[in-house]
């Protein structure tokens, strides 16, 4: 394979992720991701900081596509409008041909602590963005920030559930449904919770 064959960037992420399935994030160098994509140590690092970001670097595009999705979104568009217009803007890097190398990434993070907190970092950082541009639009703070969240829940849920489905599914119709169940429980907040047949029901503070 030659060293100078476009795409560089892909070939990178799929060689690292091969290589972090097989061997362990630990265990494998740059070197040897350079060389599996048929490149070398100097163009991993015109791409990549580090092998962390291999796995994150993604996450920068999903906030910027959130975030413009938000802006541009109609005048009269409602806050959940808004989420569902930036859940289906993630549809051009979200394709059906993406769906192994989300599926290597959340096991190699699954798998590695210091993987989980940088993911954490990038996760705040994605709500940050969101929050921003729901404020920008005139939500006040606490309900941009409540939007941010609830946003970000519907992706995580939508992206489990679509990592499970046939390979040609799209992602938008997961994160659109997630979106919705979640409005639906979030209404069932205000109603008691109902108890197992196992459980005692509380009883009443004696005076």
């Amino acid at each position: 394979m030659s060293r100078w064959e476009p795409n560089a960037r892909s070939r990178l992420e799929r060689a690292s992720l091969e290589l972090f399935v097989e061997r362990g994030y630990d265990s494998t160098t740059v070197a040897e991701i350079a060389e599996r994509a048929g490149l070398t140590k100097r163009t991993f690092f015109r791409h990549f900081a580090d092998k962390r970001e291999v796995l994150f670097g993604g996450e920068d595009v999903l906030s910027g596509l959130f975030a413009d999705a938000i802006r541009v979104a109609s005048p009269e568009a409602t806050l959940i409008e808004c989420l569902q217009a930036a859940l289906a803007a993630t549809e051009v890097v979200m394709t059906p041909h993406r769906r192994t190398t989300a599926a290597r990434r959340v096991l190699v993070v699954a798998g590695k602590s210091e993987l989980q907190e940088r993911g954490l970092l990038k996760h705040a950082r994605i709500a940050n963005s969101i929050t921003a541009a729901l404020r920008e639009r005139g939500a006040d703070e606490l309900t941009a920030r409540l939007g941010s969240e609830v946003g970000m829940l519907a992706f995580s849920v939508a992206l489990g559930h679509w990592m499970e489905a046939n390979d040609d599914e799209p992602f938008p119709p997961f994160a659109a449904a997630a979106l919705s169940d979640l409005q639906a429980r979030a209404a069932e907040l205000v109603a008691p919770l109902p108890f197992p047949d196992d459980t005692p029901s509380p009883r009443p503070a004696s005076g």
